[in-house]
């Protein structure tokens, strides 16, 4: 049962379990008695993402930090057009290049497409901390030609009847287990040094501090790794993953 997990358990899975079992799952049919529980089906690009922790299964109710949702087809996206993003005060704008998802073999299971969230109309909204990634499970449409001698990669092809989304909150912090307010450690002084003595200088929030077991430490800086990038389509996905 949920509520007799213990604390500090949280559902963590990764990419390749996301989509070849939750994902695969969902797709196939299978375990509809279980997976609600912990993933539902939910329309989220019509949801404001903050309503959306309540809205999520009940093994990740409580999280914090992450949460998970079937994103079924939309009607138009059926019909050949563009799945919208937008709920009623803001959108979801596209991040990065869209990358594959590989299993523990090295095979291509399917593709992460990041978001994220932004108030107001597009394309002059102001950008906030939420953000998701949107999975896809590709499904072999053709088998490697063994004989072949001008490739031996199989064709893909993305589905679309279902997306799996983890929507989480970007806390700013590169401190995995620290969950102190962001506040109280951008007050906070801390005494770097090395092997000759104390620094005296104080460490950014942005930075981290390494204590070796001889008690000296050192400050390391830490740079952020976002960043906005040329946008792709899913279509153009599809025929991405059919080149040979």
């Amino acid at each position: 049962m949920v509520e007799d997990r213990m604390t500090g358990f949280r559902f963590y899975p990764t990419e390749e379990e996301l989509i070849s079992f939750y994902l695969h799952n969902q797709l196939e049919g299978s375990l509809q008695d279980r997976l609600p529980r912990i993933i539902p089906v939910l329309d989220i690009y019509a949801t404001e993402p903050w309503n959306l922790p309540e809205l999520s299964g009940e093994v990740c109710r409580e999280d914090k930090e992450q949460w998970f949702f079937f994103a079924p087809m939309q009607e138009r996206e059926a019909r050949g057009g563009r799945p919208s993003r937008s709920t009623a005060v803001g959108y979801w704008k596209a991040t990065g290049t869209p990358s594959s998802v590989y299993s523990s073999d090295n095979k291509v299971i399917g593709m992460k497409k990041s978001m994220v969230f932004y108030v107001g109309k597009a394309p002059t909204g102001t950008k906030t901390k939420w953000k998701l990634n949107e999975y896809r499970a590709a499904e072999t449409i053709s088998p490697p030609k063994l004989n072949s001698a001008s490739s031996s990669m199989p064709m893909l092809r993305l589905r679309h009847e279902y997306a799996l989304c983890r929507v989480y909150v970007v806390s700013g912090s590169s401190r995995a287990f620290d969950r102190r307010p962001l506040e109280l450690v951008a007050g906070e002084t801390i005494q770097c040094r090395d092997d000759g003595g104390s620094s005296g200088q104080s460490a950014s929030p942005s930075g981290s501090v390494i204590e070796y077991n001889d008690g000296t430490s050192s400050c390391r800086e830490t740079t952020s790794m976002e960043s906005e990038e040329p946008i792709w389509d899913w279509e153009h996905l599809n025929g991405f993953l059919q080149r040979p």
